[in-house]
């Protein structure tokens, strides 16, 4: 299965992304950047969790199957391009700054940011043609909700 992920993401024409292939990404997106410091801290997966289940309408246990799954696709990746380019077929323009704000929330979860997390988060927030100002804006958002 990872494999078979791995090769319609690179396919020279790829098709479009299944909603399953963006849940895939969207987690091993969460999942890198919450390693991104080297501390998979317990509140960063549970906020992955917690964003999982809202976001794809799951129970407790299904998004925590769903991110054992995202764990796994994020270890065995090569770069983050891939999975940007899932949520970026998946996902338009107007609605990848709630991405980002999923993102921060996983950053914030353990309270404390890290170069790593930052510089992460910069780079996927481009790949995705979300503006360095406009994720700005999304982590403010998510830390006056904190």
């Amino acid at each position: 299965m990872i494999s078979s992920f791995f090769k319609r993401l690179t396919a020279p024409a790829p098709a479009p992304q299944s909603d399953d292939d963006a849940r895939l990404a969207l987690g091993a997106l969460l999942v890198r950047l919450a390693r991104a410091d080297g501390d998979y801290a317990a509140d960063e997966i549970a906020q992955i969790d917690t964003i999982l289940a809202a976001r794809f309408d799951l129970t407790a246990d299904a998004a925590k199957a769903l991110r054992m799954e995202c764990e796994a696709f994020e270890a065995q990746a090569p770069d983050t391009v891939r999975f940007t380019r899932a949520i970026k077929d998946a996902v338009d323009l107007d609605h990848r700054v709630g991405v980002i704000e999923a993102m921060w929330a996983v950053v914030m979860a353990d309270g404390a940011r890290d170069d790593a997390e930052d510089s992460t988060m910069r780079m996927i927030a481009s790949l995705l043609g979300v503006t360095d100002q406009e994720s700005h804006a999304a982590r403010l958002r998510v830390t006056a909700n904190q």
